[in-house]
C-alpha cells in the first residue's frame, strides 16, 4: 500500500432523531476536507459506506451520489459499499488499494448510519440481514444449540435484542468453558473502554463504570450485561486518501501511511484448522506491513461485545490462544498500558453506527499517531492496527478488514 491519510472527520455517535442521513455524512465529509487542507474540487472519486439506509429511512440505492450532491459534489465515481459492520472498512480498503495502483491521488472514503427508530423491531432487522437470511433458521438453531451446549440459556431475552448478541453470548460461553474466562474477565474490558470512552469527546457514552457495576447491569444474554454490548447508534466518519506524488505536492506534514490494509471473506472451516479469518487477515497485513504484534504501539478494534475484544486479543496475536482473560484484567491494553486497546472507548462506548465504524477507528488512529488525541494519548504512537468485521457466516465473521497505520 501507497495511501497517505490526509485527512479525518467525524460526527459525534449517538441518537441524532432530528438529523437526516446526508446531513451526518456532510458534517464527516467537510471535517475530513477541511482537515487535509484540499476542497470537493480535488476529490477524484468517492466510495461511500452505508448498511441501513434501505431499512431505516427508504434510501436503498444511491446514498453517496445523494450526500454528495448534498454538499455540490457530482460528476466523479462514486461507489456505494455494503459489507455488514466491515462496511467503512472495505471502503477504506478500496480507497487505498486504488490510490495505491495509481488511479486516483485523492479519494474520499465516508461511512453513515442511522439506526435509531421508534420501532426497534426495524433496526433488530438490519442485523438479521447480517446472515444468511435464505437460512435464517437454521443460522439461530445452529447458535441456540451452541448456547445450549454450553450451558446457556437459548432463549434469555428473545426479541429484545440483536441476533448478534446471542451470537455473542456463544462465542463467550465456548470461550469460558475452553479456557476458564470468567464473566468478571469479559466486565474488566466493559470497565477500561467506559474510562477511555469518558476521554473522548465525540463518544456515545462517557460515564465510567467500574467491573462490579458492569456486572450488576441488566441481563442481555447470558453472560453479556447491557454494558457489554455495543449500543445501536447513528453517525459518520470520513478520510481524505492521497497518494505519495499528492502528499508531496501539498506539503503534508502530518501525514499518516497506510501499511496494509487486507479484506477477506468468511468461508467454511477446513478440518482441523484453527485459524480463523481473523488469524488469516492478520497474519497477511503484519507481512505486507513488514511488522508483528510486539510493534504494535495502539489498537482499534471491533468490540461489538466485550467478549470480542477479549477473542480478538488472540486471534490478532497479542497473547497466546486462551489467555486473553489474563490480559483482560492485567491493565495492559488501558491508557498507560503495554498495548492500549480501543482509546476511543471502542464500539462499547464511542457507539457502533455500523457502517460509520471502520472509518471512526481510521479518524482515531489518525489522531493518535499524529499525537493530537488529547486526554487519551497513547504516549509515543507510531504503529497502530484497525481491525473491523461484519455479518457471520459458519461461525466466523463474514467480512474482516485489518489495516496497519504508521506515522
Amino acid at each position: 500500500m501507497n495511501a497517505i491519510v490526509a485527512g479525518v472527520g467525524m460526527t459525534t455517535f449517538g441518537k441524532h432523531m432530528d438529523r437526516q442521513l446526508k446531513s451526518l455524512a456532510v458534517e464527516a465529509i467537510q471535517s475530513a476536507i477541511e482537515d487535509a487542507g484540499l476542497s470537493l474540487a480535488d476529490i477524484e472519486a468517492a466510495y461511500y459506506a452505508n448498511v441501513a439506509a434501505g431499512t431505516m429511512v427508504g434510501q436503498v440505492c444511491i446514498p453517496g451520489q445523494v450526500a454528495l450532491r448534498e454538499m455540490g459534489l457530482g460528476g466523479i465515481p462514486v461507489v456505494n459499499v455494503k459489507n455488514a459492520c466491515a462496511s467503512a472498512s472495505t471502503a477504506f480498503h478500496q480507497g487505498c488499494a486504488m490510490v495505491s495502483a495509481g488511479v486516483y491521488d485523492v479519494v474520499l472514503v465516508v461511512g453513515a448510519e442511522k439506526l435509531y427508530h421508534q420501532d426497534k423491531s426495524r433496526t433488530f432487522s438490519v442485523f438479521d440481514g447480517c446472515v444468511d437470511y435464505e437460512d435464517f433458521d437454521r443460522v439461530v438453531d445452529s447458535v441456540k444449540t451452541r448456547i445450549a451446549r454450553a450451558g446457556g440459556a437459548a432463549d434469555e431475552g428473545a426479541g429484545q435484542h440483536s441476533f448478534f448478541m446471542d451470537i455473542y453470548a456463544a462465542m463467550a460461553l465456548d470461550h469460558m468453558a475452553a479456557h476458564g474466562t470468567t464473566q468478571a474477565q469479559f466486565a474488566a474490558i466493559s470497565a477500561k473502554n467506559s474510562r477511555h470512552g469518558n476521554l473522548n469527546p465525540y463518544a456515545q457514552y462517557r460515564g465510567v463504570m467500574s467491573v462490579e457495576e458492569v456486572l450488576a447491569a441488566r441481563g442481555i444474554a447470558y453472560p453479556l450485561t447491557l454494558p457489554m454490548c455495543s449500543p445501536i447508534g447513528d453517525g459518520a466518519a470520513a478520510a481524505i486518501l492521497v497518494s505519495e506524488r499528492k502528499a508531496r505536492q501539498l506539503g503534508v506534514n502530518r501525514s499518516v501511511r497506510v501499511r496494509s490494509s487486507v479484506l477477506a471473506s468468511g468461508r467454511d472451516s477446513v478440518a482441523g484448522e484453527e485459524a480463523g479469518i481473523t488469524e488469516l487477515a492478520a497474519k497477511q497485513a503484519y507481512d505486507e506491513a513488514g511488522v508483528g504484534p510486539d510493534d504494535l504501539d495502539v489498537i482499534e478494534l471491533h468490540d461489538a461485545s466485550a467478549p470480542s475484544e477479549l477473542i480478538y486479543y488472540e486471534t490478532l496475536g497479542l497473547c497466546p490462544r486462551g489467555q486473553g482473560g489474563q490480559l483482560a484484567e492485567s491493565g495492559d491494553t488501558a491508557l498507560g498500558g503495554r498495548i492500549p486497546v480501543n482509546p476511543s472507548g471502542g464500539l462499547l462506548r464511542k457507539g457502533h453506527p455500523i457502517g460509520a465504524t471502520g472509518l471512526a477507528q481510521i479518524a482515531e488512529l489518525t489522531w493518535q499517531l499524529r499525537g493530537v488525541a488529547t486526554g487519551r494519548q497513547v504516549s509515543g504512537a507510531r504503529v497502530a492496527l484497525a481491525e473491523n468485521g461484519g455479518g457471520y457466516i459458519g461461525e466466523d465473521a463474514a467480512a474482516m478488514v485489518i489495516s496497519v497505520l504508521s506515522c
